[in-house]
């Protein structure tokens, strides 16, 4: 498990890094806190208190999906805080 910390303050922000994160398979969450939610769900980040920065847990313990994480989070660049 790969972990960055992100901050999505604006909407727009958030609306840009849901179609990024959908276009891998592997299983991508935020955490908040004690509060967990799919990366993939904009319902679910917009639950979150955006006005800090969110811990992106990238899930791949396999690691077959190595170049593919390296693509994520050249992706997420923007994001990352």
């Amino acid at each position: 498990m790969q972990k960055v910390e992100i901050r999505l303050s604006l909407a727009e922000n958030v609306k840009t890094f849901v179609n990024i994160v959908n276009r891998y398979d592997f299983d991508i969450d935020l955490r908040a806190g004690r509060h967990v939610v799919d990366a993939k769900s904009i319902l679910g980040i917009f639950s979150l208190d955006l006005s800090k920065p969110i811990s992106l847990e990238i899930a791949d313990d396999s690691g077959k999906n190595a170049a593919d994480v390296q693509s994520l989070l050249n992706d997420i660049k923007p994001f990352l805080a």
